[in-house]
């Protein structure tokens, strides 16, 4: 469907070029030719040609440079291009058959003069070039559908009429939750003291009787020794 649009863009958009462009350059001609033979000029009669220049130039401007199907471009590149073609073959024919008595809003309308100056060949070889860019045979990407994900949202019972929300949170600070760490001077924080362990008393030594000196005989085992079977 797009490859039609533009072939019809390019259709209607190479006559109406051809019109606005041949209205400018003999209304800026014209006028400045005035100029010269009174000898003084008044920049308000240009206003009417170059406008006719300026729409020109937005159209082909449109026509060239948006993403859209290379056919109106090539269309409208070779119907600016044949007339030119056409003084190669047999200018005498070419210039016979182009209409030069035609008028717009009284302004007369010579169509062989952007073709004999070149004009329509410089512009319909630029068109031609836009037909090569990668870019414009390709279909614009098709956008990705995003899943839509179930989000649980809870609506407060205290919601009035209008959807607002009525937040109390705000005057209870024990019940907000605190995600963000305390504000600091930038400086890191100390490392933590390593705990020193308690100390622990010493394992008392064994006790000995009064009666025994420390220097005595190791004490006796009171283990009985097993007599072997005779």
């Amino acid at each position: 469907m797009r490859h039609l649009w533009s072939l019809l863009a390019g259709v209607v958009a190479a006559p109406l070029t051809w019109a606005l462009i041949t209205l400018g350059q003999d209304g800026s001609t014209r006028t400045v030719t005035r100029w010269l033979e009174i000898g003084r000029y008044n920049t308000a009669n240009l206003i009417e040609p170059s406008v006719y220049l300026a729409v020109a130039g937005i159209l082909l401007g449109l026509l060239g440079t948006l993403r859209v199907s290379p056919l109106g471009p090539l269309i409208a590149g070779l119907a600016l291009i044949a007339p030119y073609v056409g003084l190669f073959v047999d200018p005498f024919w070419l210039r016979d058959n182009v209409p030069t008595n035609w008028r717009v809003f009284g302004d007369p309308l010579p169509l062989l003069h952007p073709v004999e100056n070149g004009t329509l060949f410089f512009i319909g070889a630029l068109l031609l070039m836009a037909v090569f860019s990668g870019q414009r045979w390709r279909r614009w990407p098709a956008p990705v559908p995003v899943p839509e994900t179930a989000t649980a949202t809870t609506v407060d019972e205290t919601d009035d009429a209008e959807g607002f929300t009525r937040d109390w949170s705000a005057l209870q600070p024990d019940l907000v939750e605190r995600d963000t760490a305390p504000l600091t001077l930038g400086y890191p924080d100390p490392p933590a003291p390593t705990p020193t362990p308690a100390p622990t008393a010493p394992t008392p030594l064994p006790r000995r009787a009064d009666s025994e000196s420390p220097w005595s005989a190791p004490p006796r085992s009171t283990a009985k020794t097993e007599t072997p079977p005779k």
